[in-house]
């Protein structure tokens, strides 16, 4: 609105306010009228909160019940294995204790276990082609393997996934399979209550020693003797040297010392993984950790003793990019190799002396360590365990002995029948479960009796218990995959009638409107506490839920018959929900086909793609629209920003990662290459070309509408410029600590580094929010006048002729977007700097979609707040995420901070994960404030229906991708691709929820308290 326009429009409201005509309101009656207002607005306000986080609560209510149904879970059995009670009898007369060995007779009074974290088979062999950092320098594992064959040897370990390292940690000691819902607790691990290893190693009244990574203690607390152990923190991903130097340190004296007062010594090392996060396998700090844990391994070689056993192994690999989590080869594919100078080892029963070269070549499953190890060191075989002994180690050096073999075999696979059958009994199993493996069990123990009646076992006699086991494990991973479908089938109707709520307050035809918030929020809450009580019920009948969930279920179910009886209740109805306008059913179209598509894993696989695809559609949309507006400003504004949005959106899709499925199909560039962590130096022009460019062009679009004035001045101008260069300089310190750049101790800079991101993040979201709450609207008023004559009185001396007002047509959305400005520069923190050119793209694509909705005329279509979804889930995969777990930045956590500390630790990794969604989730009020008068009617009903629509998108998707999830629970690649994308939706659902109600509902109030100051209450 040009300046004339605005003081024609200033005068006007000033009579309103102040008085033009004969009768003018006293002070009293503009007061109260004021005060009502105020109240008013502030009790509808409240209850819109109310309203939304009982959204909120609807959507984490039924993620909670589909989670828990669909995420696979096992029953515990808290038998134990006792020394005295093999579960075969076999002919050892001096069995039965731990000095001779419980079930078989034991090889190894000591063991040292040492673990080398993402320990990757491939680190381990030797190869031609040395163009990778990460062969040829780990040398020793394979070079005893073929020099030694009788005191060593080398073979691919396989894991299962999850392959975090608390999962298999848990299988490592309990030679079970896990339950992906134990993710969740790879940052807190709760204590391992089942039969184990390290349980039966105490009760053995083994004196055992720790070091390294502190997960051991949080699964085994109190397990370890308190003065030789020494534990550190496992999740500084930055630190490549403490936890190794430390282990080293500690452990090399416990070997040479001539009392050992230990049995077993845990030595966990963290530099590999830590080293594979920060700047992925192919690089030189790769290479020389690799060397680093080469020479550590020959020098406690050298301080080995005959009666000591020796295991070095990975608990996972990692993925090309260094991360882990997910069921990749290269994440499942570590290494295994165990050493004894007592030379018993063997590779008779195969006849292959060199290790595999390849991890696809005789691997051994990660849970068959606990058998074996047992067995060696003469304890029972822990009771869940699933695991087949490793026959290397019970072969012998020479002619195989078939005998052994069997006799070990024998002892585990009775050990599996023996749990199965408790296990079927605790679960209710029909026998038919296990019949096809009952009948291998009875032929394999008949062949193996009658063998020894006859002849010693032999190789046949060992293939039938191998047999027997590789049933199990088939029909125990079937039976561990079963679902609870209830709990499924709850959960998704909890966010169907989520969804549909949404979709009938979002975009009924008749606008929300602020007096019917109390009638939401009090039928609502009336038919909660009904549907509670009337779950309550149910339940002393007996019915089978739990107390909790039929609590849950009754209280969710009430609510949402209160809220439709609410829609009956109003006089004017909520008509169904129907676009008026192109776009707006181009928006509905849009989110109709994404959720459709989600049934495809190859749409969920390109998902980056597809979503450039829609946005490049609503882009071309927007120029074809903006054409036919009748204004020519509005025209040619409409053309201008279109183009901008569809450059912005172009750009952005130049930054890649990709995931294993999308190759070869797909070059990554967001990290220096595909198999690194770190940023090219070229990408480090990026931090400062946003701090300079960013700025300015945000500023021009505050000059079109003259509102680059004011509190806009000092915190476009000077906070975010200054943030951003210090964002900046923050990623250059953080490229010349991993390149060696700069011949400072590490230590000062990264007290430097953290100091920077410190400041940033509180000036941005502290001082930031803090202005944002006190500041003025942006706009100047200047106010000529000229001396009247002859009239002395300094009342009429003076006046206004023309008001020029600087700002006016634009003071919610320029005001508004200062908040935006405030999550802008911490999440452009902490992203890499591709990453963060990325989120500088998205405030301009923002903008640009603000100025076609105003040119457009579409402040009240769903187009706008859809593709601000759209846009978030698009820079999502922009800044370096896939919707997978070995995506997860985890590094994040320490950009601001030394050490895990919560919550602010995980706050800062779901900052980055999610950075993109929280700002269009914070900007969403935009789509209605943008160019709106000061005292626009309505503007609480508005903001409510574009963030209810915004909320909408994330919803649709979020349903769409647990009932496909849950739809294909039998699919191949629901661990890969299906479950990790509904995990991805349900967690994003969550945060733009909570960032929508508390950020942008929360915010728009101080804005419109800080307009209606100057300008009055609508």
């Amino acid at each position: 609105m040009g300046t004339a326009a605005a003081s024609s429009s200033l005068a006007q409201e000033l009579e309103s306010r102040h008085g033009a005509s004969n009768i003018v309101p006293s002070d009293d009656s503009i007061t109260r009228n004021n005060r009502r207002k105020v109240v008013q607005f502030k009790a509808s306000h409240a209850l819109l909160i109310i309203f939304f986080l009982w959204i909120f609560a609807l959507h984490a209510l039924g993620i909670y019940f589909f989670t828990r149904g669909f995420l696979l879970t096992r029953q515990v059995l808290d038998h134990k294995s006792g020394c005295a009670s093999p579960p075969i009898d076999l002919p050892r007369a001096s069995l039965g204790s731990y000095s001779a060995g419980c079930w078989y007779p034991k090889t190894f009074d000591k063991a040292v276990v040492i673990i080398i974290d993402a320990l990757r088979y491939d680190f381990t062999v030797p190869a031609n082609d040395t163009t990778h950092h990460f062969h040829n320098a780990l040398k020793v594992l394979h070079e005893t393997a073929v020099q030694q064959p009788e005191t060593a040897f080398l073979l691919p370990f396989i894991a299962d996934a999850p392959t975090a390292t608390l999962q298999r940690l848990k299988g490592l000691t309990t030679g079970t399979l896990p339950a992906f819902v134990d993710v969740g607790s790879n940052f807190a691990g709760t204590a391992i209550e089942e039969d184990n290893l390290v349980a039966q190693l105490r009760d053995a009244g083994k004196t055992l020693v720790h070091l390294g990574d502190d997960t051991w203690h949080s699964l085994f607390p109190g397990h370890f003797d308190p003065n030789l152990t020494h534990a550190y923190d496992s999740f500084n991903v930055w630190d490549l040297h403490t936890v190794d130097n430390g282990v080293t340190e500690h452990l090399l004296p416990l070997l040479h010392s001539e009392a050992k007062h230990w049995d077993l010594i845990f030595g966990h090392y963290l530099g590999v993984d830590h080293a594979g996060h920060r700047y992925g396998p192919d690089h030189i700090a790769m290479n020389e950790k690799l060397k680093q844990m080469d020479r550590t391994l020959r020098d406690i070689i050298t301080a080995l003793d005959d009666k000591t056993l020796l295991i070095v192994m990975g608990d996972h690999g990692m993925d090309t990019k260094g991360d882990h989590g997910g069921e990749s080869d290269d994440e499942v594919e570590a290494a295994l190799w165990m050493y004894s100078k007592k030379a018993i080892f063997g590779h008779g029963h195969n006849g292959l002396l060199e290790p595999p070269r390849t991890a696809k070549e005789r691997p051994v499953s990660q849970i068959d360590l606990v058998p074996t190890l047992a067995l060696l060191l003469g304890l029972p075989i822990p009771f869940n365990n699933l695991g087949s002994p490793i026959s290397e180690a019970f072969v012998g050096p020479k002619k195989p002995d078939w005998e052994k073999l069997a006799s070990v075999n024998a002892l585990s696979a009775a050990q599996i029948q023996r749990y199965l059958h408790a296990y079927s009994a605790a679960r209710g199993l029909d026998n038919e479960v296990f019949s096809a493996a009952n009948i291998l069990w009875t032929v394999a123990l008949e062949m193996w009796q009658g063998a020894k009646q006859k002849a010693p076992p032999n190789a046949e006699s060992l293939a039938a218990f191998v047999r027997y086991q590789a049933e199990n494990l088939r029909v125990c991973r079937s039976l561990w995959a079963s679902f609870d479908v209830p709990s499924m089938i709850y959960g998704i109707l909890v966010l169907g009638c989520a969804l549909a709520i949404l979709g009938f307050y979002a975009r009924a035809s008749t606008p929300f409107r602020a007096e019917d918030s109390p009638l939401f929020v009090r039928l609502i809450a009336i038919y909660a506490a009904m549907g509670l009580a009337l779950g309550l019920s149910l339940r002393l009948t007996g019915i089978f839920l739990g107390t909790l969930d039929i609590s849950l279920l009754g209280t969710a179910g009430g609510s949402i018959v209160g809220f439709a009886y609410t829609i009956l209740e109003i006089p004017s109805g909520y008509p169904l929900p129907a676009p008026s306008s192109t776009l707006g059913w181009l928006s509905l179209l849009l989110t109709v086909l994404q959720a459709i598509g989600f049934a495809s894993n190859s749409f969920t696989i390109w998902e980056d793609e597809i979503l450039l695809m829609f946005l490049a559609t609503f882009g071309f949309t927007s120029l074809a629209t903006s054409i036919r507006q009748p204004g020519f400003k509005d025209r040619v504004l409409g053309l201008i920003q279109s183009s901008v949005f569809l450059v912005c959106t172009r750009i952005a899709s130049l930054s890649r990662l990709c995931r294993e499925e999308q190759m070869p199909y797909c070059r990554s560039t967001y990290y220096s290459s595909a198999t690194s962590s770190t940023s090219a130096s070229w990408q480090l022009v990026i931090p400062f070309a946003l701090a300079i460019l960013l700025p300015s062009f945000v500023k021009g679009y505050y000059k079109g509408t003259r509102s680059y004035v004011g509190s806009a001045v000092l915190w476009i101008g000077v906070g975010l410029r200054m943030s951003l260069l210090a964002s900046a300089i923050y990623w250059f310190l953080d490229a010349a600590d991993d390149n060696n750049w700069l011949n400072v101790n590490e230590d000062i800079l990264r007290l430097v580094k953290t100091s920077i991101a410190q400041l940033v993040l509180g000036v941005s979201l502290i001082a930031g929010t803090t202005y944002y709450i006190w500041a003025t609207p942006c706009i100047s008023i200047e106010t000529p006048s000229e001396q009247n004559n002859g009239n002395t009185d300094t009342a009429q001396s003076k006046k206004p002729r023309n008001m020029a007002v600087f700002g006016y047509s634009n003071m919610h959305g320029s005001r508004y977007f200062l908040l935006v400005i405030n999550y802008l520069i911490a999440v452009i923190l902490l992203q890499k700097p591709m990453g963060g050119g990325s989120i500088g793209l998205l405030t301009l694509q923002i903008l640009a979609l603000l100025e076609i909705i105003d040119c457009n005329n579409l402040s009240k279509s769903a187009i706008g707040p859809i593709i601000l979804a759209m846009l978030g889930n698009f820079h999502f995969f922009k800044t370096g995420h896939q919707a997978t777990l070995s995506s997860i930045q985890w590094e994040t956590a320490f950009i601001a901070l030394k050490t895990i500390r919560y919550p602010w630790s995980p706050l800062l990794v779901i900052l980055n994960a999610y950075g993109a969604q929280i700002i269009t989730a914070v900007a969403v009020p935009l789509t209605v404030l943008w160019k709106q008068p000061p005292k626009k009617k309505g503007l609480l009903g508005d903001v409510a229906m574009a963030v209810a629509t915004f909320m909408l998108y994330h919803a649709a998707v979020n349903l769409a991708t647990t009932m496909w999830a849950g739809w294909l629970r039998r699919h191949l690649m629901l661990y890969r691709i299906f479950s990790p994308r509904f995990m991805t939706g349900a967690v994003a659902l969550l945060v733009v929820d909570l960032v929508g109600i508390v950020v942008a509902v929360g915010g728009f109030r101080w804005n419109v308290v800080s307009v209606s100051e100057v300008f009055g209450w609508a």
